[in-house]
């Protein structure tokens, strides 16, 4: 009977501890999810294009607020860019996905585009080991012939004094000289700055890309592509920077695969956030943080 007794707590234990450190799913009403992971709340709107709309560490907000016409949250497009060019295809970043809860995660799936024939699905989680959100994107082939395609995630925060970094030698990141980045303690460093001129880049990485603002630091974290893999004239790593203090968009992007019918490709992005008691600006200390979060 004791060793029953005590199997029984340990096993309530276990439970309790599980449930715990689930990842928190509330439903806000208007389509819209508020996700937990400790100290990281973010909300997502599966009404309209299942943006993230918000990304926070203990209330302080690190997404652009901007309500740009289909420019503001964070989305997630098919690549490249040119099969549909501007606007964005709007089964994917407008119109409603239909909502699934399974097993401490949150799934939103796309209607098919009726232009491109791909189904989209996104899948939230969490690891609260790493104390991050993970999330994985699906491209679904719904065509009837074989297609080519890349995985794109576009995530927008503010233009306002905040510092982009990643591991990439400025020689290789193009157009040369369009953002000023400076090469330091074995990564490339962009002070935000502002002009009346949209601005974008291209670089080859190692997998992850972050943005120090607000006196938080975001890490994103996904799959390093070498050179080949990207789509026809995109990249592993790009950064947009709108015209005037707006927003700037932190992209990246998984490689460029042949799907036939009913084929799917998968990409997964870990997002990490933590607050920093520095200013935005190159530093032995902040890479140090930025490596220690993705291990």
């Amino acid at each position: 009977m004791k060793t029953f007794k005590t199997l029984f707590i340990l096993l309530c234990v276990c439970c309790f501890g599980i449930h715990a450190n689930a990842m928190g799913i509330k439903d806000a009403g208007e389509g819209k999810y508020e996700l937990t992971e400790g100290d990281l709340v973010m909300v997502v709107d599966a009404a309209h294009g299942a943006k993230i709309l918000s990304f926070t560490y203990k209330g302080a907000e690190v997404i652009s607020q901007s309500r740009w016409p289909e420019s503001f949250g964070s989305t997630f497009w098919t690549s490249p860019q040119v099969e549909w060019n501007w606007p964005p295809v709007p089964e994917y970043d407008k119109q409603p996905y239909t909502v699934e809860q399974a097993d401490d995660r949150l799934i939103l799936t796309s209607q098919v585009s009726e232009k491109l024939k791909f189904r989209i699905r996104k899948e939230f989680a969490s690891n609260p080991k790493k104390k991050c959100f993970v999330i994985t994107y699906t491209i679904i082939n719904e065509d009837k012939q074989e297609r080519k395609v890349a995985p794109w995630e576009i995530t927008r925060v503010t233009n306002d004094e905040g510092l982009i970094f990643f591991d990439a030698k400025v020689e290789g990141i193009t157009p040369a000289g369009v953002l000023d980045f400076k090469a330091s303690d074995k990564a490339v460093w962009y002070r935000t700055d502002v002009t009346n001129e949209n601005r974008k880049i291209n670089a080859d990485g190692k997998g992850w890309l972050a943005f120090c603002g607000n006196g938080l630091l975001l890490v994103k974290k996904f799959d390093d592509l070498n050179p080949s893999q990207p789509a026809p004239k995109e990249a592993e790593i790009q950064v947009y920077v709108n015209r005037g203090k707006s927003y700037i968009e932190l992209e990246s992007q998984g490689a460029y695969q042949s799907l036939q019918p009913g084929e799917s490709l998968s990409m997964t992005v870990r997002w990490m956030m933590t607050a920093v008691d520095t200013t935005p600006q190159p530093s032995k200390k902040l890479l140090k943080t930025v490596k220690k979060m993705l291990k």
